[in-house]
């Protein structure tokens, strides 16, 4: 393979530019004591921890007898650097070697050090300390590192180390106060990031900082304090690989703009260019904002999208990118005409400007380390944490002109106030989704009256459970005229809306009066007059009839015919009454007689009876 190549496949596994030009970010270190050293010295400043931007911090110089590499507990050899009452802070200085140079600085300040200087071990220029790649052991302390640290050359490194061994006391002040230019009253700054969510352990505390940092930068934003810009790095492919399968896998066009594949594997997964084209949606969500005045929008659909639209969740994709853009009201159409063709042989305006600007200017080196956080064209070194980095940005204005917010131990937006945060709401009812937080706002379906509602909290929220007729009639049709109103709500577990009696359709959005009259399903007996009304009907009968609607029939009104009608049934039912007794009576008297004839005839076969003559019991003649 050619050297070219080498160099790209390299590109495609870490964030690192070919011939790149790197710029180490630089503050002043002051000894104070002793008089032979005494002076202002250059170090750099460590990409962790956290530096006092705007600050300055001033302590006694400290080399361990034992553990000098600073590689393993302190606690193991018995010592400790913490400060007694009154006393200055402890700067621990470390030789550089054997282990991390986080690591190093990790177990001085669980050992109770202010802060660490790592003393280089060769002659050479001063360089960068940066956290280790993809070390998931590390990141354990990476993020818990809260003290600033700095690299010194080694000759001044061997000069320190004399002065202490000679007995010296050793003081110095680190000084950030003019780490960060202050040109004028508004600071710019841009943030160099990934939308690649699967890049190991930097990746995740990228994510975590831009959640953290949204409610702050978008207070600053607002009030016209700063100008931000994010940027994203892409490379390019030789144009002799273009048509390989790497390159196919981890550009768009044609070669022109490339990232590395998210799993390291070109056989699974997503590729390459997906991660290029979803950093390009979110340039282009930027730049739409900010024609529309809103560039704060970004912060937005960048949370949003890392919530909703994860990798590992497979729905790192257009469609759920999609569904996040039309919640915060982007012009969708004006996003695919800035985004282009990810397909055509030519540059895309905006891809090209990025890789343009990775391109150091001025004081700035070249982008080389993501994520990458530039003030007023100066890159910040530390670590990528709200604090901190809010630090930075109110470092860099005029002194008396920073915002109320710099001098402010918390930073709180209401950020549902601005198109309801993105959030599901229903206006009609004064129900919303958006709950703001001190940490930005979350989408969430709320609970209201003891009644919970449901959904993803982004694009739907519906009420749930007993008494959820009680708000906005449970997303049921309801309307109202005249005075009468009509609601589709039912409080059954299955079924949620049904069009009430009178009314047909789906009970959600449409219910339509039904015409018994014209149906004919009400008001039918031959007297009747059937006249259809909203969501029921009147039925009159004629003449001084009077309609029953239960019975659906028609029966008179007036008082007199009513107990003349009420006189006939009763006297019908007495005659009815008098008929069956007198009927009873005969069949009682005619059964009695036909018992005692039978009773006569059979006592009359063994006596004879007084009344009746002698019967004869058998016949002996017989007659021809």
């Amino acid at each position: 393979m050619t050297k070219q190549f080498l160099c790209f496949l390299l590109l495609l596994s870490i964030p690192f530019l070919c011939e790149s030009r790197f710029v180490v970010e630089k503050n002043s270190l002051s000894v104070t004591s002793p008089d032979s050293i005494k002076g202002a010295h250059d170090c750099a400043i460590g990409n962790f921890g956290i530096p006092q931007y705007g600050g300055s911090m001033g302590g006694t110089v400290v080399y361990p007898k034992e553990n000098q590499k600073s590689c393993k507990e302190f606690s193991d050899f018995s010592i400790s650097f913490k400060s007694q009452p009154g006393a200055l802070p402890t700067f621990l200085l470390v030789d550089r070697g054997d282990c991390f140079f986080a690591l190093k600085v990790w177990n001085a300040q669980k050992a109770g050090a202010s802060a660490v200087l790592v003393a280089d071990n060769v002659d050479e220029p001063l360089i960068t300390m940066d956290t280790p790649e993809e070390d998931a052991a590390s990141a354990k302390y990476i993020e818990n590192i809260t003290i600033p640290s700095a690299l010194v050359t080694k000759g001044f490194g061997e000069k320190l180390k004399k002065a202490i061994g000679g007995g010296d006391m050793v003081n110095l002040n680190l000084d950030w106060r003019e780490a960060v230019p202050h040109p004028d009253a508004r600071v710019e700054y841009e943030l160099w990031t990934n939308s690649n969510d699967e890049c190991g352990v930097k990746c995740d505390m990228l994510m975590e900082f831009v959640k953290d940092f949204k409610g702050a930068a978008q207070i600053l934003e607002k009030g016209g304090y700063t100008q931000f810009r994010p940027h994203y790095i892409t490379w390019y492919c030789p144009h002799a690989f273009t048509l390989s399968r790497q390159c196919k896998s981890q550009c768009i066009n044609k070669g022109r703009y490339c990232a590395p594949d998210p799993e390291q594997d070109f056989s699974s997964g997503y590729d390459g260019k997906d991660v290029v084209v979803e950093n390009l949606r979110q340039l282009c969500v930027f730049k739409v904002a900010n024609e529309t005045g809103k560039p704060w929008v970004w912060w937005d659909y960048v949370t949003d999208f890392q919530i909703r639209c994860p990798m590992k969740e497979k729905k790192y994709n257009k469609e759920c990118a999609d569904s996040v853009i039309k919640s915060l009201g982007i012009d969708s159409r004006k996003l695919d005409k800035c985004m282009g063709d990810p397909n055509a042989d030519s540059d895309n305006p905006v891809l090209k400007e990025e890789q343009d600007a990775q391109v150091g200017k001025g004081s700035r080196g070249d982008v080389t380390i993501l994520p990458t956080l530039v003030v007023n064209n100066r890159q910040y070194r530390g670590k990528l944490e709200k604090g901190a980095v809010l630090k930075a940005l109110c470092s860099g204005f005029e002194e008396t002109t920073e915002p109320a917010i710099c001098l402010s131990t918390e930073v709180e937006s209401n950020e549902c106030l601005d198109n309801n945060g993105g959030c599901w709401q229903d206006k009609s009812a004064n129900i919303t989704a958006c709950k703001d937080t001190f940490r930005g706002r979350v989408c969430e379906c709320p609970r209201v009256d003891g009644v919970q509602f449901k959904g993803d909290g982004y694009s739907h929220c519906e009420p749930s459970g007993p008494g959820r007729c009680t708000i906005n009639n449970g997303g049921c049709w309801h309307e109202e005229r005249d005075g009468h109103a009509f609601s589709a709500c039912v409080d059954k577990d299955s079924v949620k809306c049904e069009c009430p009696p009178g009314f047909k359709g789906d009970g959600f959005k449409k219910c339509e009066d039904i015409n018994e009259c014209k149906e004919k399903k009400a008001c039918q007996c031959p007297e009747c007059s059937c006249k259809n009304t909203w969501g029921s009907y009147d039925c009159s009968c004629s003449g001084d009839l009077l309609y029953m609607r239960d019975h659906d029939t028609c029966i008179s009104k007036t008082g007199s015919q009513v107990r003349s009608a009420w006189a006939a049934v009763w006297l019908i039912m007495l005659s009815l009454g008098l008929a069956a007794g007198g009927a009873y009576l005969v069949y009682k008297y005619r059964l009695r007689q036909y018992m005692d004839s039978e009773i006569r005839a059979i006592m009359a076969q063994y006596m004879p009876l007084d009344s009746q003559p002698e019967v004869p019991n058998h016949v002996n003649d017989e007659r021809a």
